[in-house]
């Protein structure tokens, strides 16, 4: 694989920069940095940068199709939520009985459910009850549980089949895949797809048409892309210590996205790291897959 070329280096200084997504219709790029409170949208082409304010810490979000409104993990739960107006509807809040505890990643499948997982942000969990889980929206009138047990739940994607789910545990350095039912949305046979070292977490991930795992690892300067089974087929190195998460867009989907943060670099660090938080853009020789739309 020829190693990513560098485009472009955006100097959006993101406390902590996630949930990355093209949108095709648009021709833009949208992200959230969830400790600001805000989320940006930019036209590679015209160079065109929008943010918006948002109401509470947004961890991830999926498109509508020909609608303005996004579905919407806040940190406290899953709503609708149209940036242009501000306007938000709770749809569910289901750990709302755990203040310890917030959403963070998600994605939306490809039959149109939108999924994210939480973490354990503050604290010891007592029981299993208050460790992380991972829910979806959009099968039935509540957010429906599907596993939990889990510190930081990161790096959700699947199969260009469905037939198989990845999800880490970020504190952890596991990330596991499961065999997936697209129909019931049900997962089985866990076992280890990945490992990352020490002080090394598997963040934000996307598929490629390969069924090739793109995933972002916090604390270690870099993206790998992973086969279907596990094996390392590239490293990306970055210039900076906490890249966060990664898609595919661009004009033939072989860009390759990818969020950053500066949240909790020393000033020494933020020195030696003056490119944390942009977002970074490469082209690279992968064919990527669009996102899918929710759909209620």
């Amino acid at each position: 694989m020829r190693a990513p070329e560098l485009i472009k280096s955006l100097p959006v200084a993101n406390t902590l920069g996630e949930g990355v997504l093209w949108h095709p219709a648009q021709q833009a790029v949208w992200w959230t940095d969830i400790q600001a409170c805000k989320l940006h949208r930019y036209h590679p082409e015209s160079e065109s940068l929008d943010t918006w304010n948002t109401p509470d810490r947004l961890a991830a979000f999926g498109f509508i199709e020909s609608s303005d409104q996004l579905i919407a993990a806040f940190d406290g739960g899953f709503a609708l939520y149209n940036p242009h107006t501000g306007e938000r509807h709770w749809l569910s809040q289901p750990e709302s009985h755990l203040p310890n505890n917030r959403f963070n990643d998600g994605k939306v499948d490809r039959q149109g459910r939108f999924w994210a997982g939480t973490m354990v942000e503050r604290g010891e969990p007592q029981s299993i009850d208050e460790q992380a889980s991972v829910y979806s929206w959009g099968d039935s009138p509540n957010a429906v549980k599907h596993l939990s047990g889990f510190q930081i739940t990161n790096g959700l994607c699947w199969s260009p089949d469905s037939r198989t789910v990845y999800l880490a545990d970020s504190p952890l350095g596991i990330y596991y895949a499961y065999d997936f039912d697209p129909a019931s949305g049900s997962f089985s046979n866990r076992r280890v797809f990945a490992k990352t070292p020490k002080n090394i977490g598997p963040d934000g991930s996307c598929v490629d048409a390969n069924g090739n795992v793109w995933n972002a690892q916090w604390g270690g300067s870099r993206v790998v892309c992973y086969s279907p089974e596990g094996e390392v087929l590239q490293q990306l190195d970055m210039p900076v210590s906490q890249p966060t998460c990664v898609a595919f867009g661009g004009p033939d989907y072989s860009w390759l996205f990818v969020t950053t943060a500066r949240e909790n670099l020393t000033p020494s660090l933020l020195q030696a790291e003056p490119e944390a938080g942009n977002l970074f853009i490469y082209r690279t020789d992968a064919a990527g897959l669009p996102a899918d739309y929710f759909r209620a």
